[in-house]
């Protein structure tokens, strides 16, 4: 090769080493460029993100937990994520070391960000073509489930490595652990999502946080990177794989020793599914507080909310309760309920039905609207006697009615009582422990209706009234519950205070502060001067000893009316000690069915079944107490009376009560009686005074059912009632 060959390659070489040195300066130049600008355009958007310092924490709520009385648990509000905080000392340091281990291993090195995390990530995910790690930190995974959005963006993921150093600057490494573990999402159950340690525990392990072991706590931290492919209960071959990863994480860093990690791997999952936020206990009485909450707070508060909420039901009475509905109905066909009040602040102390609540989640002790029969008589009696009716003075001939219309309806309306059976003159003492048909619907039209429509609402009912005629005598357009009916004769047992049932006493919410809204807080009206219902509640005694209430006794003072329709579709009997109003009923939940024969063979009436629960379930609810009814304060203001349809015997004036009359609460005055339907009396002659009367103890009629063998024919009954919008009269018994 010629010299001038040689400098003509020599040339050419070096033309391209110039070609490449410039070729890689300019991509060096470009690389800087983009550099400076991938700088400049995270600092802006970091410069673009709000102050951790005016963001308000998301509220990830909590379950709702309600308690008995005793403070005993009843069970979690149904939500679709259940989570409960506990703090950070119950959270054990096997489940923090997992945590950090599969999540986080720099978490106590680095400021928030790690950059050799994030690196390590990419070159992992790079390699294996997929995402298998993530380089968010846990305390970016904690900004993001508190205060960001979770949109899958640079611009969030950069506005989220700026708060988590703020956070970082703000909140100890324990804070910030400790608020994941009760923040994070644990997989699902069933549809309902674990959001925190302690929800995870329960959900898969049944027992709180702090007892977990090494296997266990080693599979919950493996859950939060993809917790539906690692779901324990759809996927355990692939959450064992992920909770060994974890022990074997924890093993290499020093956690725990090889061959604990080894020994934790050889265990099972170990499952226990036992549906323990699903599990409920009293589930009518649980669902009808869980409807009270919502309507004070709303359905999402509720469901999310974290609530504690401390109730009035007393777990012993409903097991007795339940005892003597099984004791007298199992295998038998019918249901009952049985309803239960504090009468001296309307607090609901048992709530128990015979129903099934796997079949239907009807409440018939709240929901379940009934033809009250005869227990409804003693609405009429208190509108008499506030009327200044003395039931000892007048009387009414037990006959036959034909009342014609229009008075009770467009058809004359034909009232009868049993078997048409009828006893001449018989004071309002002797009709109510005799349950007389005739009587008390001519006392009602002596009184007026309206009054004794009145009188229902000032005792607590709340169903629909309509001011029929045959209402006296149960024959309701709606019916009424067996709370309406515990609550009407709670105000005859407190001395003429309407009292608002109540099933709540406190609400805890998650930052300690508690309350008992108005709704839910005692509220007692004075409705009727206290010696009306002392005179009914005596009247109501004898009828425990001498009438239809005979198989209700409980040996302590009681007082209580029965009540049956005319088609012994429902058989009631309510009534009340000194501090327990109850109510009883009986019959199928799918309508009024006639139970003519569940009764040994006989009828259903409100002095069989009902009354023997009553008795049973309240011998063992009165507890020690035993005392007496409170003698009014006032003397009884008895007035002239003569009806249409009365007789009278002269009514004696008032004798001074022992003290004056001064009740202990007074919230509102006494509502006013509705003006009776016009009614055009026979003249009343003047009454001297005069004691009042002795009426002489009457057989009941018809007779109440023997505590196991029924009387001939079964449980008597007398059909009544005129079929109209307002239904059918009861039964007599």
């Amino acid at each position: 090769m010629t010299r001038r060959q040689k400098d003509r390659r020599r040339r050419a070489r070096g033309r391209g080493c110039n070609k490449g040195l410039l070729a890689l300066a300019v991509v060096g130049v470009l690389g800087t460029l983009v550099g400076l600008t991938g700088v400049g355009y995270v600092a802006a958007v970091a410069a673009s993100a709000p102050s951790l310092s005016v963001l308000k924490p998301r509220d990830l709520g909590g379950a709702s937990r309600v308690f008995a009385s005793d403070g005993e648990p009843l069970g979690f509000i149904q939500a679709t994520e259940f989570r409960q905080i506990i703090n950070g000392d119950r959270i054990p340091k096997v489940m923090k070391d997992a945590t950090v281990a599969i999540e986080d291993e720099r978490f106590y090195a680095h400021n928030g960000v790690d950059l050799p995390g994030v690196v390590r990530a990419a070159v992992a995910n790079v390699a294996s073509q997929d995402t298998v790690q993530g380089g968010s930190t846990i305390t970016m995974q904690l900004v993001r489930s508190l205060y960001i959005t979770r949109e899958r963006t640079y611009e969030r993921k950069i506005r989220e490595a700026k708060l988590a150093e703020e956070l970082e600057n703000e909140r100890s490494k324990e804070w910030i652990l400790d608020t994941y573990l009760n923040s994070v999402d644990f997989g699902a159950v069933g549809g309902q999502s674990a959001l925190g340690v302690q929800a995870a525990a329960r959900m898969y392990f049944n027992k709180p946080a702090w007892k977990l072991e090494l296997h266990e706590a080693a599979m919950i931290a493996g859950l939060p990177q993809a917790p539906d492919s690692y779901s324990p209960d759809r996927h355990p071959d692939e959450a064992t794989r992920r909770r060994n990863e974890v022990l074997t994480k924890m093993s290499q860093l020093g956690m725990v020793t090889a061959a604990e990690a080894e020994e934790a791997k050889r265990k099972g999952l170990g499952l226990e599914l036992n549906g323990y936020f699903t599990k409920r206990r009293e589930q009518y009485f649980f669902d009808y507080v869980k409807d009270e909450l919502v309507r004070e707070y709303g359905s999402e508060r509720v469901r999310r909310g974290g609530l504690r909420v401390y109730t009035t039901i007393d777990l012993k009475k409903q097991e007795a309760a339940r005892a003597a509905i099984k004791a007298r109905l199992e295998g038998v066909g019918p249901a009952a309920s049985i309803v239960t009040l504090d009468p001296r602040d309307g607090e609901i102390e048992a709530m128990a039905t015979a129903a099934d609540y796997g079949t239907s989640v009807f409440n018939l002790a709240a929901q379940g609207k009934r033809q009250p029969g005869s227990t409804y008589k003693i609405m009429t009696l208190m509108a008499a006697i506030r009327e200044g009716v003395n039931p000892a003075a007048v009387s009414y001939a037990s006959k036959p009615l034909s009342i014609p219309p229009p008075r009770c309806g467009p058809e004359p309306y034909e009232p009868k009582n049993y078997e048409n059976s009828y006893a001449g003159s018989r004071n309002l003492v002797s009709a109510t422990t005799n349950s007389d048909n005739s009587v008390y619907m001519q006392l009602a039209l002596d009184i007026g209706p309206d009054k004794v429509r009145q009188s229902a609402r000032d005792m607590g009912i709340t169903s629909p009234l309509g001011a029929f005629c045959a209402e006296t005598l149960g024959g309701l357009e709606h019916g009424v519950s067996p709370l309406e009916m515990a609550a009407a004769y709670a105000t005859i047992a407190n001395g003429g205070y309407r009292t608002r049932p109540t099933a709540i006493r406190k609400v805890v919410f998650p930052d300690g502060r508690s309350e008992r809204p108005k709704r839910f807080q005692p509220k007692r009206t004075r409705t009727f001067e206290d010696w009306v219902p002392y005179e009914v509640t005596k009247i109501l005694e004898r009828n425990m000893t001498e009438g239809t209430g005979r198989n209700a006794q409980i040996g302590c003072p009681a007082a209580g009316k029965t009540g049956t329709t005319d088609t012994h579709g429902d058989a009631w009997f309510v009534g009340y000690t000194p501090r327990l109003s109850t109510a009883v009923w009986v019959g199928y939940p799918q309508g009024s069915v006639p139970m003519l024969f569940e009764y040994h063979g006989g009828r259903v009436a409100g002095s069989t079944f009902p009354a023997e629960i009553w008795g049973d379930y309240m011998e063992q609810a009165k507890g020690n107490f035993c005392g007496d009814f409170a003698p009014a304060k006032t003397a009884p203001q008895w007035v002239p009376f003569r009806g249409t349809y009365s007789g009278t015997t002269p009514s004696p004036t008032p004798t001074p009560g022992s003290g004056s009359y001064s009740p202990p609460v007074q919230s509102a005055p006494v509502a006013p009686t509705q003006p009776s339907a016009p009614v055009t009396p026979a003249p009343a002659a003047p009454a001297p005074a005069a004691p009042i009367p002795t009426v002489p103890p009457a057989p009941a009629e018809p007779p109440a059912a023997a505590p196991v063998t029924p009387p001939a024919g079964g449980a008597p009954a007398d059909p009544g009632g005129y079929q109209s919008p307002a239904g059918t009269g009861g039964a007599g018994v």
